[in-house]
């Protein structure tokens, strides 16, 4: 009896493994035999180019934003803390909060660059520690943050939308005890 029981495990071993081939040989079939099928490379998830794209037509591209500041006393404070879950992951909004991936932004509007402690910043902003983060600086920043400071470990694409910068900016600009006079 106990060879019959070792042939059993054998047989139902020998089964799974030739099911096993099969069925990514039949799935091999199906899948990439079929006209149009997309090939692996296809599935993956399309990146961003890290430059903004260039104007097609005889006029000059744009070369930064279009500015902000006749929308910021518009600004739409709730959208703009709406837009920050974007930014939630990486960075802390209240008072206090601590660093993540990046800073925290509390009080970042009109406090100098590269300067919230405990943070370690990229060289492309340490050499804009001079200058503070105004209405502006901020625009351009959150344009397309790899152009605004090229090497900067911010991974985040930047926002094309003015009315969504100037909400978030406006957003961030009420994360203080005394906001800095608007424009």
């Amino acid at each position: 009896m106990k060879g019959f029981e070792g042939n059993k495990i054998f047989a139902a071993i020998l089964v799974a493994m030739i099911l096993y081939v099969a069925s990514g040989i039949v799935s091999e079939t199906v899948f990439h035999g079929v006209p149009g099928h997309v090939k692996d490379t296809a599935r993956a998830y399309p990146v961003m180019d890290s430059q903004p794209a260039v104007a097609e037509t005889t006029a000059e591209a744009p070369k930064g934003p279009e500015p902000i500041a006749a929308l910021l006393a518009s600004a739409d404070i709730a959208a703009g803390q709406a837009i920050t879950k974007k930014c939630s992951a990486c960075h802390s909004f209240e008072e206090g909060g601590p660093n993540k991936v990046g800073p925290g932004l509390w009080n970042i509007v009109g406090h100098p660059k590269a300067a919230v402690a405990g943070y370690t910043y990229s060289a492309a902003l340490k050499a804009m520690a001079a200058e503070s983060w105004d209405y502006e600086k901020l625009n351009a920043f959150l344009y397309h943050p790899k152009v605004y400071a090229p090497g900067t470990k911010m991974g985040f694409v930047g926002l094309p939308n003015t009315q969504d910068r100037a909400n978030l900016i406006g957003y961030l600009r009420s994360l203080s005890k005394t906001p800095q006079p608007l424009p």
